[in-house]
C-alpha cells in the first residue's frame, strides 16, 4: 500500500485493527490459549505480543516526535517513506522472525484485557497524532533490529504490518484448531 500522508497511514492501521478484532471475537477461551502443533504461541499470547509492541511503537513515536519538534521544520502533510524501509518490508514478509525478549508474551492476559491495554496504546497515538501531520519526521530516527533506522511514520507503517502479519497467523491457526 502506499502511504502519502499520517491520515493515510492511521487509516490503514484502523482497518487493520477492525480486522484483527473481527478475526479474534468469535474464539473461546479454550481456543485461544491452544497451542498448535508447529506453533510457538497460542493466539491469546500473539495478541499479547502485538500489544506489547504496539506499546514500544507508541514510545518510540513519541521520541521521534519529540526530536521533530525541536527541530521544528513544518510539514505539508506528507511523508516519505524511504525505498530501503519498501525492500525490507518485501523481505520480512517471507521470513520467520524470532521475536526480542523484550516483547515476549507472558501468556497471563487474555485477549479481553490485551485489547484494554490496545484501545490504551491507540489513545497515545491519537493524542500524538496532530503533531504528526504538523511537524517535519523525515530527520529523527529510531533504529529497529531488522529495518535499521527509521522514521515515526515507518514505525507507524511498521506496526500495522506487524498486526496483519499475525492476524494471517491467527486466522491460519483458527483453521488448524478447528479442524
Amino acid at each position: 500500500m502506499n502511504y502519502n500522508t499520517i491520515a493515510d497511514i492511521y487509516s490503514a492501521n484502523e482497518k487493520i485493527r477492525e480486522g484483527l478484532a473481527t478475526t479474534v471475537s468469535n474464539i473461546s477461551a479454550g481456543e485461544a490459549s491452544i497451542l498448535p502443533d508447529g506453533e510457538k504461541w497460542s493466539i491469546q499470547q500473539i495478541v499479547e505480543h502485538i500489544a506489547i509492541v504496539e506499546y514500544s511503537t507508541s514510545r518510540i513515536c513519541t521520541k521521534l516526535l519529540d526530536a521533530a519538534k525541536s527541530i521544528g521544520k513544518p510539514s505539508d502533510g506528507t511523508v516519505t517513506v524511504s525505498a530501503a524501509f519498501g525492500e525490507r518490508s518485501a523481505e520480512i514478509a517471507t521470513l520467520k522472525v524470532e521475536a526480542p525478549e523484550r516483547v515476549q508474551p507472558t501468556g497471563d492476559v487474555t485477549i479481553a484485557e490485551t485489547f484494554e491495554r490496545m484501545s490504551a496504546n491507540r489513545e497515545v497515538f491519537d493524542a500524538m497524532r496532530g503533531d504528526l501531520e504538523r511537524y517535519d519526521l523525515s530527520e529523527p530516527k529510531f533504529p529497529h533490529p531488522f529495518f535499521g533506522e527509521i522514521t515515526a511514520p515507518e514505525w507507524l507503517i511498521l506496526a500495522g504490518g506487524h498486526e496483519r502479519r499475525h492476524t494471517k497467523q491467527i486466522e491460519s491457526m483458527i483453521e488448524k484448531i478447528r479442524q
